[in-house]
């Protein structure tokens, strides 16, 4: 699969319904970072009339793991990759568009090279920051990767 944002969307469809039908969307994919847009609509909300966390989460997560199967195929491994835990901060209501943007992508990059290098399983925690449409923050998402190379 090519990682252009419109095959990564696909993906999602047919892979991630929930998130997709959520309205989570990739605006942005390169080596280094990936960011998808989620726009607070009744479909996604909470009874707080702001946007549902699992939401944000999934539109955080898939920042963080689009850029974890990019630097897997740039390898040219059989590699495997999970979470294996999370942690979240609100900081502010999330109503309107709200981006969700990850720029560790050389970071994992090296993480996965280790895992090739010392045939050892590696974890990475890797951040997605979500912002509103005036800039400001409104959530912290942090994901444990776990990668380990496939015999």
């Amino acid at each position: 699969m090519q990682f252009t944002p419109s095959k990564l969307n696909a993906f999602m469809f047919f892979k991630l319904p929930s998130a997709f039908w959520s309205g989570v969307r990739v605006k942005n994919i390169s080596q280094e970072e990936c960011s998808t847009t989620v726009k607070h609509r009744w479909f996604n909300q909470n009874p707080f009339n702001s946007m549902y966390f699992a939401v944000q989460a999934m539109a955080a997560e898939f920042t963080t793991g689009a850029l974890v199967m990019l630097q897997v195929k740039e390898s040219g491994k059989n590699i495997s990759m999970l979470v294996a835990n999370n942690k979240c901060s609100f900081t502010k209501k999330a109503v309107g568009r709200i981006t969700f943007k990850c720029n560790q992508g050389l970071l994992m990059k090296e993480t996965i090279q280790k895992a090739i290098d010392t045939k050892e399983g590696q974890t990475i925690w890797l951040t997605s920051i979500g912002t509103n449409q005036k800039g400001e923050q409104v959530s912290e998402m942090q994901f444990e990767w776990t990668l380990k190379v496939r015999s």
